[in-house]
C-alpha cells in the first residue's frame, strides 16, 4: 500500500505549486477613473519607523466620504494582492468597485514588499496589525475622508488581523472579514489539509491518519515556547504514535529523517504565531458594525468551520449590528467556482464576483 508522506506546510507551500495562467483578467479597471488616485506614504512608528507605500483612492462627487483600508491575507502580496501564481489583483477590482461607489479606499503594499520598507519574512500577523494601526493614524490626519468613519477589509488572515486591531482600536467604525477565521491558525491548516486531500481523492484512512501526526505537532506549537521544547514534544509524539499503532498506514513514514523535516516549521515566526492565535479572544471585543463574507465552496477557511465560531465570538461581544452571509459557489478568492479547489483559481477569469462586490458596498454605504 502506498505510503502517506504528511506535510505541515499546507498553508504555505500549496500556493506556489501552480503554473502562470494566462487568462485574461476583464474585471481589472484601466485609466482614466471617475475618481482621484493617490500615491501615499505613511510611517510605522512601532516598527522601526518604517515607510509604508500604499494608493488612496477618492470618489470624487462624495465630500468626506467613509473610507475602507484592505488587508491583505498570508504570503507576500502588493497593493492589488497581486496573486501572481493566478494573474489576479482582487484588491485593485476590489478599490475600484468601492470607490466608483462612493467609499474610499487605502490599499499598501506588505511591510518589505514592492515599495513599503520592511522585513517581511519575521513579522508576524500581529506585526501586520501595527501597520494597519499605522494606517488608521494616517487616514485620521487627513480632511479629505471622514475619519469618523474608517472601516477595515481583511481577506484571509487580513480577516483575522482586523478585528485584533477593531478590538483594541475605536478609531475603527466598521469591519469586513473576507473568509476570516474563526479558530486558531492550527485547525485552519488541519480542515484546509483535509478538504485538499479529499478533493484529490486521497483514501479517507490517510486523511484520518495524516491528521492525528499532524494533530501532535500543532498541540506541541500551541502549548509550548520553547523551541527545544518543542522539538522534543514532537519527537516523542510521533515516536509513540509508531509505537503505539504500527499498523497505521503512516506509521513506516515516521523516521528520524522525517521527524527532522518537521522542525522547519519552528525556523517560521509567523507560522508558529499563526497556529497559535485564536480569533475568538479578539472576536468577543469587536463590537462595531461587521460583515462576515465566506464562499460556500472556500477550501482554504471553510465557511462551516469558521462561521459558527465567528458568530458565537460576537454574539459574546454584545455586537449588535452583525451581518454573516455564507455566499453560494463562491471560492476563497471569492471567485464563482465549481469545486473550490485552487486549481481553479488560475483558470477562472472572474476576479471578484459581482454580486458580492455590490454586496460589500451596499452594506457600508447603508450605514454611512
Amino acid at each position: 500500500m502506498k505510503k502517506l508522506t504528511f506535510d505541515c506546510f499546507v498553508l504555505v507551500s500549496f500556493f506556489f505549486n501552480v503554473s502562470l495562467a494566462q487568462n485574461l483578467r476583464p474585471q481589472e479597471p484601466n485609466a482614466p477613473f471617475e475618481y482621484s488616485v493617490e500615491d501615499v506614504f505613511f510611517i510605522n512608528s512601532e516598527a522601526d519607523s518604517i515607510k509604508l507605500a500604499g494608493t488612496l483612492t477618492l470618489p470624487k462627487h462624495v465630500k468626506k466620504p467613509p473610507v475602507a483600508i484592505l488587508i491583505s491575507g498570508s504570503g507576500p502580496q502588493n497593493r492589488d494582492a497581486y496573486l501572481k501564481p493566478f494573474r489576479h489583483k482582487p484588491f485593485l477590482v476590489l478599490s475600484h468597485y468601492l470607490t466608483d461607489n462612493g467609499i474610499a479606499v487605502l490599499r499598501f503594499d506588505d511591510r518589505g514588499i514592492a515599495k513599503s520598507e520592511g522585513n517581511f519574512k519575521d513579522a508576524t500577523t500581529f506585526d501586520f496589525a501595527s501597520d494597519v494601526n499605522a494606517a488608521i493614524h494616517f487616514l485620521k490626519n487627513r480632511t479629505d475622508i471622514d475619519t469618523n468613519k474608517i472601516g477595515l477589509i481583511g481577506h484571509s488572515e487580513g480577516g483575522l488581523i482586523a478585528p485584533i486591531v477593531a478590538s483594541k482600536s475605536n478609531a475603527v467604525a466598521f469591519v469586513v472579514l473576507l473568509a476570516g477565521t474563526g479558530v486558531d491558525g492550527g485547525k485552519i491548516l488541519e480542515t484546509q489539509s483535509r478538504t485538499m486531500m479529499t478533493l484529490q481523492d486521497v483514501q479517507d484512512v490517510m486523511i484520518d491518519e495524516n491528521e492525528k501526526l499532524t494533530r501532535i505537532i500543532y498541540d506541541a506549537i500551541r502549548h509550548y515556547k520553547n523551541t527545544d521544547t518543542i522539538q522534543s514534544k514532537i519527537s516523542k509524539g510521533l515516536n509513540a504514535f509508531k509505537e503505539q499503532h504500527p499498523m497505521s498506514i503512516v506509521s513506516p513514514s515516521i523516521t528520524p529523517v522525517l521527524i527532522e523535516q518537521q522542525f522547519k516549521i519552528l525556523k517560521s515566526k509567523w507560522l508558529l504565531e499563526f497556529i497559535r492565535i485564536a480569533p475568538k479572544a479578539y472576536l468577543e471585543k469587536t463590537t462595531c458594525p461587521i460583515l462576515v463574507l465566506n464562499g460556500s465552496k472556500d477550501v482554504q477557511v471553510l465557511p462551516e468551520v469558521n462561521l459558527p465560531e465567528i458568530a458565537k465570538a460576537l454574539k459574546t461581544a454584545g455586537n449588535t449590528d452583525v451581518t454573516i452571509k455564507q455566499l453560494e459557489g463562491l471560492n476563497h478568492l471569492f471567485q464563482t467556482a465549481k469545486t473550490g479547489h485552487i486549481d481553479e483559481y488560475k483558470t477562472i477569469e472572474e476576479t471578484f464576483a459581482p454580486s458580492a462586490l455590490k454586496l460589500i458596498a451596499d452594506w457600508i454605504n447603508k450605514r454611512f
